[in-house]
């Protein structure tokens, strides 16, 4: 019997890429050959760059930390393409988004629910209280407005932002919902947040079951 010890799972950022990369691929099967172009696009860029100057040394150093500064970024916003498009169309899929805002935001899925499975989601955070729907404009404007009246009853004056996620005149698209959400203006201390957040523990349902993350677990969405 063999005394090697088992390889361990691989580990760390570079394992979180790869992961990454082959969940995009899977949705973006051209993804290789598009970060391939970008790479060596901005090598020759560079390159021509530095003869145009004359000073190709200079612009030689610079050509491969740009290209792969390039190609990281595309790779990431390909990424974020294929995650938003995994959860599309789900039921919860607003809250899985939200989910990814950084600290300081508290999130709680499905406080308001119909039979015709619209959702209303509760975002707390220095904006105040935020409700997020999902469903068509026809029916989770009423949704909406009954959510926003019952929690106005335990916040006070706090502001309260409604905001509508789809794909109708007027909604959200769910990759924009994140930039969204994080443009509203900062109304409240972090200890005002924690406040709130307790207050309103008194509001929360049973939350259905939500999709847990655009990405494969180790990868996740661009946060901001």
């Amino acid at each position: 019997m063999s005394n090697r010890a088992p390889v361990a799972p691989p580990q760390g950022r570079i394992a979180q890429i790869r992961e990454t990369f082959k969940f995009t691929r899977q949705a973006d099967p051209t993804i290789t050959w598009i970060l391939l172009g970008v790479f060596l696009g901005t090598l020759a860029i560079m390159i021509g760059l530095g003869f145009l100057f004359r000073i190709p040394w200079v612009f030689g150093i610079l050509a491969i930390p740009t290209a792969l500064l390039a190609t990281t970024f595309i790779f990431g916003r390909r990424a974020e393409k294929a995650a938003y498009a995994q959860v599309e169309g789900q039921l919860g899929a607003a809250a899985s988004v939200l989910n990814t805002l950084r600290s300081g935001w508290f999130v709680t899925p499905a406080v308001g629910v119909t039979k015709s499975q619209d959702l209303v989601h509760r975002v707390v955070g220095r904006p105040g209280v935020i409700l997020v729907s999902e469903g068509p404009s026809s029916r989770v404007t009423n949704l909406l407005a009954n959510e926003k009246k019952r929690t106005s009853r335990f916040v006070g004056e706090t502001p309260i932002y409604e905001l509508q996620c789809g794909n109708e005149e007027g909604q959200i698209p769910l990759g924009k919902l994140q930039r969204e959400v994080m443009k509203l203006p900062k109304n409240l201390k972090p200890a005002q947040v924690t406040e709130l957040r307790r207050r309103l523990d008194a509001l929360t349902n049973s939350p259905l079951p939500i999709p847990k993350g655009p990405l494969p677990k180790g990868a996740r969405i661009p946060r901001g």
